[in-house]
């Protein structure tokens, strides 16, 4: 017997004679783990906090954020990375999709998955090749 469930962009497959969990993951974009600085502030406001990417897509940032903050809340990004000899950034604005707030309590800060909302092309053509450097 199979079962076919699909849950927030995951598809799990269970068979019952094998007793085992096959999840395919089916997202638009890869992700590449990624450790860099990040600036963010709410789009409403002026003040600028530090956190951190864990991981990153053509489409967003996975991200730990020492402030607590609310599904859709809008934030102006600004990613920190050397790339060779070159100091480099990328600006964005992004929203904030998914959160895991229970983060708090392992890696003392919040945990969210951040969506590009806006994007200029020089800084899309930063992170496109950004990507492929972590890619290879």
């Amino acid at each position: 017997m199979k079962t076919l469930g699909k849950t927030n962009n995951h598809t799990t497959i269970t068979t019952e004679r094998r007793m085992g969990v096959l999840s395919v993951e089916k997202r638009r974009y890869p992700r590449y783990t990624a450790e860099f600085p990040l600036d963010y502030s709410r789009v409403e406001d002026k003040e600028t906090y530090g956190g951190m990417v864990a991981n990153v897509s053509e489409g967003g940032l996975l991200v730990y954020l020492p402030q607590r903050m609310e599904m859709g809340t809008v934030l102006k990004i600004e990613i920190l990375y050397v790339q060779g000899l070159e100091f480099n950034t990328i600006k964005a604005v992004a929203k904030i999709v998914w959160s895991d707030l229970a983060a708090k309590e392992s890696w003392g800060e919040y945990r969210y998955g951040l969506q590009f909302l806006h994007i200029e092309e020089n800084d899309f053509s930063r992170l496109m090749n950004l990507l492929k450097e972590i890619g290879k």
